[in-house]
């Protein structure tokens, strides 16, 4: 199927690595020009480079988004290279362990900052250009804010607020016909997730009883998954697709756990 987004320029943050690559590559593949945003250039480049070596096209920014300015500084950068922006795709952020019990003020402030506050930001600097394109908006988002997950309180929130955000934007822009969507991620391997996980214990033991829970085929939804659910999104053929928030997780959320061992 061709999803009509030859030539589009999309911001993804956070699209060097992990999930944001694989939104990256599946834009790139489709013939889009994806704008990759994140605070190492190198990593942008490393992954701009791979894009390129498969006959695609992209560009990259880097910038430190718990910034306000640097947010700014993104949209014009794009503006001034293409003098356009079609898409948008909110994905950088960390699950960064700043809990209720044992966190404080700065750390809870600062953790939004890292993971809700920039996705308001680009989405405002850039709405000038999407309104002119009629472009479209995917917030990308976990399952900690309906599950929530212990010792997280800040990414629980800012994922409730990036949820939040996804539908009051669908109101808000519909009479721009700009399409706000979310993608809701539960266990995804990235390297990320295995640094993290080598930090426990018994990495493998771990990583076994996580992909159990798992009902469909007991494994992680992979990157690519995740990109392809998110570019559809992005794309025309989803013309009459807004405020949802779409669970690309091997049903995790909703499927009863009593199936993951049937």
């Amino acid at each position: 199927m061709d999803l009509q987004l030859q030539n589009k320029v999309i911001i993804v943050s956070g699209g060097a690595k992990g999930i944001g690559a694989g939104i990256v590559k599946t834009l790139a593949a489709e013939g889009a020009i994806p704008v990759i945003v994140g605070r190492n250039e190198q990593d942008n480049l490393n992954t701009l480079a791979e894009i390129e070596a498969a006959g695609g096209q992209g560009f990259q920014v880097a910038a430190e988004l718990n910034k306000p300015e640097e947010c700014e500084r993104v949209i014009k950068e794009v503006i001034a290279k293409f003098g356009r922006i079609e898409g948008l795709v909110n994905n950088a952020g960390v699950n960064d362990g700043v809990g209720l019990e044992h966190g404080n003020y700065e750390d809870f402030m600062a953790s939004l900052h890292r993971n809700v506050i920039h996705y308001y930001l680009l989405a405002h600097f850039a709405l000038p250009e999407l309104k002119k394109s009629k472009g479209s908006i995917v917030n990308i988002s976990s399952k900690t804010a309906e599950t929530g997950q212990g010792g997280t309180s800040a990414y629980a929130a800012a994922n409730g607020g990036r949820n939040a955000l996804t539908r009051e934007w669908a109101v808000e822009l519909l009479k721009y016909s700009i399409r706000v969507n979310a993608i809701i991620v539960s266990e995804s391997w990235t390297p990320a997730y295995s640094k993290w996980i080598k930090t426990l214990p018994n990495p493998e033991a771990k990583l076994k009883e996580i992909t159990g829970l798992i009902p469909f085929e007991n494994r992680m939804t992979t990157p690519e998954e995740l990109g392809n659910a998110t570019v559809f999104l992005l794309s025309p053929r989803s013309s009459h697709t807004t405020g949802q928030l779409i669970y690309v997780d091997g049903g995790y959320v909703h499927l009863d756990r009593a199936l993951a061992n049937a």
